[in-house]
């Protein structure tokens, strides 16, 4: 089955032109060239495998999006845009893209990290893996987590933050060890994300159990108790 890339840009010379690049990759592809078409795109079930999002556009633009869709659209995110500040950098990444690539950029490295984001997704097996922590369990193959019958609704960091954290139980990582092992070690962004992804994450872990798993070692990171 073909995987789906969801294209969100609206300069349609760029949208063009990934779209024949990806077809002839084997891909399915869908295109919005505005963020509310984006809206009605990624909600489709079942949704895209991946979207490529650009930043920059009239009306709502991809931080707006992203910040839409993050809670109920589980595909990597990669944002395509020609703005450099690192701020912004730190902000895309923070609101759970999982990629942030600067335009103009190499065709054959955009493939390569589409690959890659999708690669990491196969890899999700159908054996469940369920642990329980007090109330709340964990399914580490279905990359989900919940209590009773009920699933959290994760933004793919704020679950990947987790997964690191509960597997090393005990042991007390820093943000920027956190920021290497989640958004890769040649992410380009800065470990203030791994901060806000915690405080998203321990406010939805809230909603199960009042004392969160997550502890913050003060001056030096964070561990899964």
């Amino acid at each position: 089955m073909k995987e789906t890339i969801l294209i969100v840009d609206d300069e349609q010379d760029i949208v063009t032109m990934l779209q024949e690049f990806l077809l002839e990759e084997g891909y399915e592809v869908w295109t919005a060239g505005d963020g509310r078409a984006a809206l009605l795109l990624a909600d489709r079930k079942p949704g895209p495998d991946l979207i490529l999002l650009d930043v920059m556009m009239p009306g709502m633009d991809g931080f707006s999006v992203c910040r839409e869709i993050r809670d109920r659209v589980g595909c990597p995110i990669l944002f395509l845009t020609a703005r450099v500040e690192e701020a912004d950098h730190v902000l895309g990444l923070s609101l759970g893209g999982d990629d942030y690539i600067l335009k103009p950029f190499n065709i054959s490295e955009l493939a390569a990290r589409i690959s890659a984001h999708l690669r990491r997704e196969r890899r999700k097996t159908s054996h469940s893996s369920r642990v329980y922590c007090g109330k709340m369990w964990i399914d580490y193959a279905a990359r989900l987590v919940g209590c009773g019958t009920a699933e959290l609704p994760l933004a793919r960091k704020e679950y990947e933050v987790l997964e690191l954290l509960s597997l090393h139980a005990g042991q007390v990582f820093s943000r920027e060890r956190i920021y290497e092992r989640v958004w890769g070690y040649d992410a380009a962004g800065d470990p203030q994300a791994v901060t806000e992804h915690v405080k998203r994450l321990r406010g939805k872990l809230a909603q199960i159990e009042e004392e969160s798993h997550v502890e913050t070692v003060w001056g030096v990171g964070y561990r899964w108790r």
